[in-house]
């Protein structure tokens, strides 16, 4: 009677964290075509400048 032996180098690859990373990644293409990294750095100017007495 021959019994199976589980193989180290193959594991099981989970599906979930590829699908979460993918979400994400479309979604920051998403920002990043809608131009929203210069509107926040836009505001965070707007916001600190005045803040550290410099605005």
């Amino acid at each position: 009677m021959m019994h199976k032996k589980n193989n180290p180098l193959k594991q099981n690859i989970r599906p979930a964290p590829f699908v979460v990373i993918f979400i994400f990644l479309v979604l920051g293409i998403i920002g990043i075509t809608l131009e929203e990294p210069s509107r926040v750095l836009e505001q965070a100017t707007q916001i600190c400048l005045p803040c550290i007495g410099i605005g």
